[in-house]
């Protein structure tokens, strides 16, 4: 960003760059765009969104961007995260965007790619999930400290969507604390997209016995045991049978004292990933409203798991509790609940 541009300039604008401007479309700019004139040392109106530009602007448009003159306001925020969310890749460029924007950014586009592989399991639909997911990688692994913003943002309402995003961040943070420097990058790859897709099994579990607030009659119950040997066998499929999306979707529960399904693992038996994502699934559930238990608060819930030492690993439970206690997410006491959806 040039030096004559003033600070408050970039804290109510975002300088666009020459990757995000070719990604919109060329004569109908979705945002306002705003010209930094530097004999002014001020911003003024370029266009408004969606007007068509003529090929005079578009060339001029083009200038201004490689000159690092044009910007456009924070305020189009949405609409601009919305164009984003589309083209993840895209966080990767913008050095204009913030941490916090960024996250939020991942969690509309991930959630997406969850809803569109949940309603149709194929691999074309996987293929661009796979993509937005290694974008994420890309991005906490240029630092890792970047997944704290993601567990600020943690969801209180439960789908099968928000409760993946949980147990992504949660798995993630737990997995990036836990192993330091000799966290590796094909872990973190592999690992993220098993934690995202652990649950994908209860995709086919009957939607009234998920959203049932009364206690389940014994045949509803037996299906519920029965999702992670879908979810896997779901994976295997389409050929998708590495080690850590089995372990995540096969083990997350099972418990350390063999009080687990499907397998009734114990002890060594269960992987250090399917730990993690143990706890994190268990977490992130807990801290959900559903049909059958409100939500708990984040301490409260953290608690818990660190107190059930006979079925979670102590490691994982006791390092989450401590961040929490400590409010090194920002995030101790009651998170406000989410606005409920229009339409």
């Amino acid at each position: 960003m040039k030096a004559t541009i003033p600070d408050n300039i970039s804290e109510e604008y975002y300088q666009i760059s020459t990757e995000i401007l070719s990604s919109f479309p060329k004569y109908r700019p979705p945002v306002d765009l705003f010209r930094f004139r530097e004999d002014l040392a001020q911003l003024q109106p370029y266009t408004r969104k969606g007007a068509r530009l003529t090929n005079e602007q578009v060339e001029e448009v083009q200038r201004m961007c490689e000159a690092g003159d044009l910007f456009v306001s924070r305020s189009d925020h949405p609409i601009y995260s919305q164009h984003i969310v589309h083209q993840l890749d895209l966080v990767l460029v913008d050095k204009n965007l913030k941490e916090g924007e960024v996250a939020d950014i991942f969690q509309q586009a991930l959630a997406l790619r969850v809803n569109e592989f949940i309603d149709q399991p194929v691999k074309p639909v996987f293929e661009v999930l796979y993509r937005d997911v290694m974008v994420l990688t890309e991005y906490l692994w240029q630092d890792k400290h970047r997944v704290k913003q993601f567990m600020r943002r943690l969801h209180r309402e439960h789908s099968l969507a928000k409760h993946s995003l949980n147990t992504l961040s949660v798995g993630l943070w737990l997995l990036a604390t836990s192993m330091g420097d000799n966290l590796k990058r094909r872990d973190l790859d592999r690992s993220a997209l098993a934690l995202l897709l652990h649950d994908l099994g209860m995709a086919k579990v009957p939607a009234f016995i998920l959203s049932k607030a009364t206690p389940l009659k014994p045949d509803e119950k037996d299906k519920i045991p029965l999702h992670p040997l879908v979810g896997a066998k779901i994976m295997h499929k389409m050929g998708l049978a590495f080690d850590e999306l089995r372990q995540c979707t096969l083990e997350h529960h099972e418990r350390l004292d063999g009080s687990g399904y499907p397998q009734k693992l114990k002890g060594e038996q269960i992987s250090r990933l399917g730990r993690i994502c143990a706890v994190a699934d268990s977490f992130s559930a807990m801290i959900s409203a559903r049909p059958h238990a409100p939500a708990k608060e984040l301490v409260s819930a953290a608690q818990e798991l660190a107190a059930d030492k006979a079925r979670y690993d102590a490691r994982y439970t006791s390092l989450l509790l401590n961040a929490l206690v400590t409010n090194a997410f920002g995030t101790t006491g009651k998170p406000k609940p989410e606005a409920p959806a229009k339409g």
